[in-house]
């Protein structure tokens, strides 16, 4: 039998899973799911665990039941791509003829000394865990800092905002205005929302240091009760480790296929794949049809085409606690209530009738 070993649950890894199974798969290739839980979690919506709006469960979609399908749970150290096996940090290995790296990313501290070690994440199920049982026990009337505004920030803060309204909370910004990539119209919105409902914006901050219990804004120290730091990502260290070429985010370098320039028996999805958008579920969802494309055409023995389409990614939404939100559909701005309607539905979409 052929071995497929895919390396994490993500987005990414799920939609070659839901297009593969249980009839896309051909009859000599067996798949190896490598992931820490035994659930895809909704990373997407992290946010709302961490502020205690959402449930744990809420927040986790079953894998696909098939005989071919094996999963195994541990956590990957290393990915020895010249003797192609994945090793596990309890020693095992695991072989492989065609290798889905999909581990996804991890906080990024531009190097500012004490923030690894004194700020909250929400970048896996375990921290945003940790992160939630933070803000909960955080006193009454005491001080919560958001380092980083954007899409995770301003969501976090926003619905952090309505689960605890007691609190004072400061979300900080680098840039003149909150979601500075987004058109005026939508930034303006969101920061007037945040304005509206209490929550301190600092523009043009720059977080020099952090402390426990302290985070220095332009050197200035402020005195905090909890800080998540949601300043920006980059892939996972066993991606990072990888001797391959990378650009300059740290992300893998790939053919139009999806796989290393060096070795078309190994592809990247997702937020560890150096591609023309910023990283997302929506393209790593585009991305992984493609790969599946690739894949069933490299069993079959077909020739490769030599460029794919371009991804088409359907636009973002964000949310503003439960009742406001903000998108952006093309060239058009949504604000209020329609897009917090819509990101309920797709999320429930998604939930209930993935990869259909």
């Amino acid at each position: 039998m052929k071995k497929l070993v895919i390396l994490g649950a993500g987005y990414g890894g799920m939609r070659i899973l839901q297009r593969l199974l249980p009839e896309g798969l051909p009859e000599d290739v067996e798949i190896t799911l490598i992931d820490r839980l035994p659930y895809h979690c909704l990373k997407t919506e992290y946010y709302a665990l961490a502020a205690g709006t959402a449930a744990d469960h809420h927040l986790r979609v079953s894998f696909p039941e098939d005989a071919r399908l094996k999963v195994k749970y541990g956590t990957i150290t290393n990915v020895n791509l010249d003797g192609k096996l994945v090793e596990l940090e309890n020693g095992d290995y695991v072989p492989y003829d065609k290798l889905i790296i999909g581990l996804g990313c991890e906080d990024k501290y531009h190097n500012v000394p004490g923030a690894a070690e004194h700020t909250n994440s929400i970048q896996t199920m375990d921290k945003t865990r940790r992160t939630y049982e933070t803000l909960n026990n955080v006193r009454p009337n005491g001080v919560v800092s958001i380092v980083g505004a954007g899409l995770s920030g301003v969501e976090l803060a926003s619905e952090l905002r309505e689960s605890r309204p007691d609190l004072t909370i400061k979300l900080f910004d680098r840039g003149e205005i909150i979601l500075s990539m987004f058109p005026r119209k939508l930034s303006t919105y969101v920061q007037n929302w945040f304005i509206d409902h209490g929550v301190d914006v600092i523009n043009k901050s720059n977080i020099t240091k952090v402390e426990e219990g302290i985070l220095y804004n332009h050197d200035e120290a402020i005195e905090c009760d909890a800080i998540i730091w949601t300043a920006g990502v980059q892939p996972v260290e066993v991606v990072r480790n990888l001797d391959v070429e990378k650009d300059k985010q740290g992300r893998v370098v790939l053919t139009p296929q999806h796989f290393l320039p060096t070795d078309e028996d190994v592809f990247v999805v997702g937020d560890c794949a150096s591609l023309p958008h910023a990283p997302s579920a929506q393209l790593a969802e585009g991305q992984a049809e493609q790969i599946v494309t690739i894949l069933k055409k490299q069993w079959d023995g077909e020739a490769l085409p030599d460029e794919l389409p371009r991804i088409k990614l359907k636009g973002v939404l964000g949310s503003l606690g439960k009742k406001h939100g903000f998108g952006l559909m093309g060239e058009r701005t949504l604000l209020g209530r329609v897009p917090r309607v819509l990101k309920s539905g797709v999320l429930w979409m998604y939930k209930y009738h993935s990869g259909s």
